[in-house]
């Protein structure tokens, strides 16, 4: 039997992901004998959804990651139980840049004591690992290719996306060193995320489509013509449990794998929200530049060609069109239903 571990197991990827993991039942560990899945240890600051903390097969740890994982902390058990760890918590961009110690705290010294705790107690779990395509980055001395592809240098030029590299990199020498088998996966940036919007400099990416759709005015930060890389919620999770069920031979060396992305501009996701929800929807998008915001976005690369992912059966999304009606059929957003103004 399987015993799985998710960080940030009460955010958006961390209930999705364990909603599958119980849906199914079981799961084909690094390609092994499939195993059904015992016990999904949900940690995170905030509690988890309430269908989740009913499963009988849930076990719900609270607390900072560093503390609930560190020597006395309540989470060790599980991770000394654990088959499986997948490691999601995180500070996101745009509050990493505001705030550099709760970056370091919440990304690096949190995955680091993470590590470290897989270690110490000799379990030798599978570890995935989200990491970002912020790891890349443009900048004058290091422009970026065209198109990056998995012989691309990451180059960060920014916090989160230098912690996220550190992590990876954590990983790979843990690995190295016969203390867990990592494996870390760049997620693009996932639109459209159902919920109230979060702090990552992407967020606006979803918020102007997820707020329209719920007759709320949205602002986009940047120029329209601004290249995108985007991953639906569903390709998300498929690639997060493609790393924990691929064997090893198939999954290839401890360096992370970029995800297959659909490239599109700003304008052509709002253009998408018009031929799926009409006009009176798009029109709530109001456009206000955030000079800050669209330096972090514009850094990233945005054509990502991810042989290694496709080697793996991993694929982009086809077309945003149905990227929204999966949001709008999983959310039960009603497209054109907007409140009148006062």
């Amino acid at each position: 039997m399987a015993s799985v571990v998710i960080t940030g197991g009460s955010g958006f990827l961390g209930t999705r992901l364990a909603r599958v993991l119980l849906s199914e039942g079981e799961l084909r560990l690094a390609g092994g004998e499939v195993e059904p899945v015992s016990q999904a240890t949900l940690m995170d600051r905030v509690p988890a959804a309430g269908d989740l903390a009913a499963d009988p097969r849930v076990a719900v740890v609270s607390g900072d990651l560093a503390d609930v994982v560190g020597p006395g902390g309540q989470g060790r058990r599980a991770l000394a139980e654990a088959d499986l760890v997948f490691h999601l918590a995180a500070a996101v961009s745009a509050e990493c840049e505001a705030d550099f110690d709760l970056g370091m705290r919440a990304n690096l010294q949190a995955t680091q004591a993470l590590l470290q705790a897989c270690r110490e107690l000799g379990r030798f779990p599978v570890l995935v690992f989200a990491s970002s395509l912020a790891v890349f980055g443009r900048s004058d001395d290091h422009p970026l290719p065209d198109v990056i592809d998995d012989e691309t240098l990451p180059n960060p030029q920014s916090s989160y996306g230098t912690q996220k590299f550190i992590c990876e990199q954590l990983l790979a020498d843990f690995t190295r060193k016969g203390f867990l088998r990592g494996r870390a996966v760049r997620l693009l940036t996932v639109s459209v995320r159902p919920g109230k919007p979060n702090a990552a400099a992407s967020g606006f990416l979803s918020g102007i489509i997820r707020e329209p759709l719920a007759g709320q005015r949205a602002t986009c930060p940047v120029d329209p013509g601004t290249e995108v890389a985007l991953v639906s919620p569903r390709k998300a999770i498929d690639a997060l449990l493609r790393a924990a069920t691929s064997s090893d031979r198939s999954w290839g060396g401890p360096t992370a794998v970029t995800l297959p992305a659909l490239t599109m501009t700003v304008a052509e996701m709002v253009a998408a929200l018009e031929r799926v929800a009409g006009p009176q929807v798009s029109s709530l998008i109001d456009w206000v530049p955030d000079p800050q915001i669209a330096r972090i976005v514009t850094s990233w690369p945005a054509r990502v060609r991810a042989g290694r992912a496709i080697r793996l059966g991993l694929t982009p999304d086809e077309d945003f069109d149905s990227v929204i009606r999966m949001h709008i059929s999983e959310t039960g957003s009603a497209p054109g239903t907007v409140p009148p103004r006062h």
